[in-house]
Order: structure tokens, then C-alpha cells, then sequence
């Protein structure tokens, strides 16, 4: 095997992941030793050598790799978003639609003709169908009726990806982000083939602190950890503790959970629930946005505690003003989110597991011959509970809030939970409670499928990151109020 290959097999899904995280590797190294602007043609020629492997020549391989270091320094200063588009490095993927392959028989019947709204189906001399793209309105009928499945629908992976609708194609063919519609989630950074659609970084910022406050007796340097995290960094039997270890290394002085803060949130939620009777989710903040962004009337019913990660971070700063806090996550809207004005004032930055990875091998940190540190002492606010773990997965937050009504004495009350897998399952959720459909009482929204566990930010995403976070929750103890009780 090709030792180059090795680290992507270990460490991350897809070689677009690997190039990422070289970047990003080397924009850290550099930024520790100050000598990142005089650095990016080095940077491009360290990642691409004399020999182009994915492009035309090594000039435009290099190139991309110099728009990718700007997205690794914070991206372009006057696009909010933060998704963005390397124009460059998109591959310009066929924009096809309804297609009609070569498995069409021609047959007598015609269903597709008959069936199609505009006329957009015609047939041949080989009485081969054919689809008029300027008459065609993709609704689909016609593959739905061809006995053959003959006719099937393809669309760039970034398109079938988002389910917002928020991508299109410019005049070039090239992807483009309609940011009033984009709810930061990622779907479409981890689905592109070529890595041509990627989130802004925070990683030079967060490297400036660590040089600023590591050893400050004044300032203490906080590392809040998703609980997602447990099903990260196991790629050659490295524990949840030695990752710890690895980031008190890199200059933390305290790694404390946010499932602390979803103790936090499922107690005050579940209150929330039984005072107004119907409630949405607060945590995931992509979940938010799609709320608000299409359900507008349901803006209201949006549960107003903080997320876990604001919610923590708030308690920090309170207990130590002079703290600095990094959230260390799965997500790519928590970059978006630490920026809002409720919640910039509790977050300093935030990280995504790829951007820690990058940290880690920036400083040579090898986790595998690190001690273990017990995330239970890693700070001086303790452990969380096991229902606070569990939000990473989806379904955790409504197992959380049904505890917290146990605790707070309101077992009486019925809980009528929806737990959203993907956006596709939030928007049908959400579109029944706008129109007054069932019982539902709870909306649990997540917008990455699997919930955080499958979030943009993972170094590696499958059933397992759901395993790991499920059997790391169950070394917790039970009670919600008790792990409140100690912050």
C-alpha cells in the first residue's frame, strides 16, 4: 500500500477529507511558527509535488490548493456564509435532469408519453424516447410509470445533497449558494467529489490563542467537547481519554463537556414543554435556521433555551470572565452560530474533528503513546449524564427531555416526541405541526442524518460513531439534575 494512502484509511472516508486536512495541517504549523505569510506557495508545493494527481498539471492542482488555504484562513471576508464555493476547483459536473437511457425498449405502450404533463417526450425512428429539456418541468412522472426504469433522474452530488435547495449553477456552470436559503449544515462539503464546496476555518484563531493563553496564570483556555467526539479518533485503538491528553498538550487548560450543557438544556426544555404544551428543539442550529427560514410561523414555538454548546460555555464564563472558549464539534453551523450576537459573548471559536486532527499533526501530537486523562477530571465541573451523552444521536434530546419530566415530577405529562433524522424528516414534521396534523408535541430536530454523529465536521461517519457515543454514554450516571446539581 502506498504509505501516502495510509493516514486517509486511518483517519478520515475520503481523500477529499485528507487534502482538506493537509491544508489545514500545514496552515496551523505555520501559524505556530509565524511564518504563515511568507508560506503559501511552500504550503502548495509540500501538498502538491511535481506530479499532478487530480487535475490537468501541478499549476492548477496548486492553484486550488492556494484558495484553499484562504478558506483555511477564515475564508472571504465579505461572504457571511460560511459555506463557500472554490469557483477553481469546481468540476463543472453535467447538469442533466431527467435522462432517458439506453434501456429503453421503445415499447408499444408509450406510458412516459401519456403520462407527461408539457409534451416533453418524444420518440424517435427507432421509437427511442427522448426528453425535451425546455419543455421538461422534472416532476418525475415519467420514470415513476417506464416498466423498464429507463428513465432516471441525475443531479450534481452537491444539488441531491442539499435539501434547501440552496445550490444552483452560475453562468459558468459552477456551483453557486443562495445564502438566504443555505442553513450552514455541510451536506454538500462532505458529499463533493472534489472538495470544491467547503466550510470557513477558525483554525489561525484558535492557533493565536493557544500561543496567547497557554501558560497565562490570568486567562484559562477552554476546550468544550461535543459528546460526538467519543466516536472520533478510534482509528487505531486510540481512547476517548488519550484524545483528552492531546488536547490539554495542544495548550487547554480545562476539556469539559457540552453534554454538561444538554443536562442543562433537556431540564429547562422540559419545563418549557410543560408551561406552553409545543415545543421544537434549540440545538442544533441548522435545525433552527430551516425553521426559520421556511416555517416562519412556527419561529415562536422554537424552544428559547441556548444549545448545549452556548448553554456550557455561558455557565464558564460566568464562573471564569477572564476564560477563553473553543467549541470542539461535528458541525459546521457552530461556526455560524458562535457569531450570533446572544451567543458570541459565551464562544470565542470553534473547531470542527478534522480542524483538531489538523491541530494534533501540526504539533506532532501522536495519540497513541499519550496517558489517558478520565474526561470525568479533565475539568473542575465534572461529568455529564448518560441522557446528556446521548444527544450526539439522533432521538437522544426527546430521551432527555422525557427524564428531565420524570425528575422534575411531571410524569403526568405526555410526551408526544418526533425525533427529525436529516432535514428531509424535519421539514415533514414541521409542515404537520403548521397545518395542525397529530398529537406531536416535540419536535426533535437534526439536520445531519444520524444526528451529530453524522455531522460535516467527523473525521469518519457510520453506524459506529452511534455505537461508540451510545457505549461512552453508558459509563455516565442517570440523573440529569444530579449532573447540574455539581456544575
Amino acid at each position: 500500500m502506498n504509505n501516502e494512502n495510509k493516514p486517509i484509511l486511518r483517519k478520515f472516508d475520503t481523500k477529499v477529507q485528507y487534502l482538506k486536512y493537509k491544508v489545514l495541517r500545514e496552515v496551523a504549523r505555520h501559524t505556530f511558527d509565524d511564518t504563515l505569510p511568507s508560506s503559501f506557495n511552500d504550503i502548495a508545493k509540500t501538498i502538491v509535488k511535481d506530479k499532478a494527481t487530480m487535475r490537468c498539471c501541478i499549476y492548477k492542482e496548486r492553484a486550488i490548493v492556494a484558495e484553499r488555504i484562504g478558506m483555511a484562513s477564515g475564508g472571504h471576508k465579505n461572504i457571511d456564509n460560511i459555506i463557500e464555493v472554490l469557483d477553481i476547483a469546481c468540476d463543472e459536473c453535467p447538469v442533466a435532469g431527467y435522462e432517458v437511457t439506453h434501456t429503453c425498449r421503445g415499447c408499444l405502450a408509450h406510458r412516459c408519453e401519456d403520462v407527461c404533463p408539457r409534451g416533453a417526450i418524444t420518440f424517435d425512428e427507432n421509437q427511442k424516447a427522448h426528453i425535451d429539456k425546455e419543455k421538461c418541468i422534472e416532476c418525475g412522472m415519467c420514470a415513476k410509470v417506464c416498466p423498464y426504469s429507463a428513465i432516471i433522474n441525475t443531479q450534481r452530488p452537491c444539488v441531491k445533497a442539499c435539501k434547501v435547495k440552496a445550490i444552483s449553477m452560475n453562468a459558468d456552470h459552477a456551483a453557486e449558494i443562495d445564502e438566504s436559503k443555505c442553513i450552514n449544515c455541510g451536506a454538500c462539503v462532505y458529499q463533493c467529489p472534489w472538495g470544491a464546496i467547503t466550510d470557513k476555518s477558525y483554525i489561525i484563531e484558535v492557533v493565536n490563542m493557544i500561543k496567547q493563553y497557554a501558560g497565562d496564570e490570568k486567562v484559562n483556555l477552554y476546550a468544550v467537547i461535543a459528546p460526538s467526539i467519543s466516536g472520533q479518533f478510534n482509528y487505531t485503538n486510540i481512547s476517548l481519554g488519550q484524545v483528552v491528553t492531546g488536547i490539554k498538550k495542544l495548550g487547554f487548560d480545562q476539556v469539559v463537556e457540552a453534554a454538561l450543557g444538554a443536562d442543562i438544556v433537556a431540564y429547562n426544555e422540559a419545563k418549557e414543554l410543560a408551561e406552553k404544551g409545543f415545543l421544537t428543539s434549540s440545538c442544533c442550529p441548522a435545525f433552527i435556521d430551516f425553521i426559520k427560514k421556511n416555517f416562519p410561523t412556527l419561529k415562536d414555538n422554537i424552544s428559547h433555551n441556548p444549545s448545549p454548546m452556548a448553554a456550557i460555555s455561558k455557565v464558564i464564563k460566568e464562573k471564569d470572565p477572564h476564560s477563553k472558549v473553543v467549541f470542539i464539534g461535528p458541525c459546521t453551523a457552530k461556526k455560524a452560530e458562535i457569531r450570533k450576537d446572544e451567543i458570541k459573548d459565551y464562544v470565542d471559536s470553534a473547531l470542527t474533528f478534522e480542524e483538531l486532527q489538523a491541530l494534533f499533526d501540526s504539533r506532532d501530537i501522536d495519540l497513541t503513546g499519550l496517558e489517558e486523562t478520565d474526561v470525568d477530571s479533565a475539568s473542575f465541573y465534572g461529568s455529564a449524564s448518560y441522557f446528556g451523552r446521548i444527544f450526539a444521536r439522533c432521538g437522544g434530546l426527546a430521551e432527555a427531555v422525557q427524564e428531565a419530566l420524570k425528575e422534575q415530577g411531571n410524569s403526568d405529562f405526555e410526551l408526544n416526541a418526533v425525533s427529525c433524522d436529516g432535514i428531509d424528516e424535519c421539514r415533514t414534521a414541521l409542515l404537520k405541526a403548521s397545518r395542525g396534523i397529530g398529537k406531536v408535541n416535540f419536535i426533535e430536530g437534526m439536520a445531519c442524518v444520524g444526528g451529530c454523529v453524522g455531522g460535516a465536521g467527523c473525521l469518519t461517519h457510520g453506524p459506529k460513531n452511534k455505537i461508540e457515543v451510545d457505549k461512552f454514554s453508558k459509563t455516565a450516571g442517570k440523573s440529569i439534575k444530579d449532573a447540574i446539581d455539581r456544575l
